[in-house]
């Protein structure tokens, strides 16, 4: 393995713990058909992939649920509350961890995200840790709806990559998305998919980068 110089992680089942199952049921429970060609962890209908690009609103990705449930009554909190149920918290430790990590890296945060998920985890933060964002724990956090990108598209990487002027082959990337680590890997980063039998201070205890 090369030197790592640089590390980039995903934020989702990564560093915060988030659970697809309780979502599925959400949509169910909200009246969605065939829920699980609507919305999965590999592939998902357009409109996800444009929210998490930023390129429609809140108010516009509500709609667009209630056209899916048939109800077009449905408020904003019910669909609110079911969109945010994937969500449980930061596991317990990493941030202790990201605070390491930073003093001997170049760490950076990439997440898939959206405005609703967003505000919900920035409410988290400041409620259980007193935290504005996530910004003492990296050089840089992205999040896809404010780069009007995602992963696993070529271009959030090489965004990264050229405004940090990081090499790839000195450069960690750590995701639970298997699409995610092939475009990584194809362009050169040492990109290691986290499995959910796994967590992320074990892997880096593996790779030699930290002693548990």
């Amino acid at each position: 393995m090369q030197i790592i110089e640089n590390i980039i992680l995903d934020y989702g089942n990564v560093l915060f713990d988030i659970d697809f199952s309780r979502l599925r049921q959400s949509f169910i429970d909200l009246g969605i058909p065939e829920v699980d060609t609507f919305y999965g962890h590999r592939a998902q209908h357009a409109l996800f992939d444009a929210f998490d690009k930023g390129l429609i609103t809140a108010a516009q990705f509500r709609d667009e649920i209630r056209k899916a449930t048939g109800n077009p009554v449905l408020n904003d909190e019910a669909i609110d509350t079911a969109w945010n149920s994937l969500l449980i918290g930061v596991r317990a430790g990493h941030h202790e961890l990201l605070h390491d990590l930073k003093k001997r890296y170049r760490t950076f945060l990439l997440s898939n995200n959206n405005e609703i998920h967003y505000a919900w985890i920035m409410a988290h933060l400041n409620r259980e840790f007193g935290l504005k964002d996530n910004t003492g724990f990296f050089e840089k956090d992205y999040y896809s709806h404010l780069l009007r990108m995602r992963k696993p598209d070529r271009e959030i990487f090489d965004f990264i990559l050229n405004n940090h002027s990081l090499d790839p082959v000195r450069t960690l990337f750590v995701d639970d998305s298997p699409q995610h680590i092939e475009t990584a890997q194809r362009l050169g980063l040492q990109a290691h998919l986290l499995e959910p039998s796994n967590s992320l201070p074990s892997l880096l205890e593996k790779l030699g980068l930290i002693k548990q």
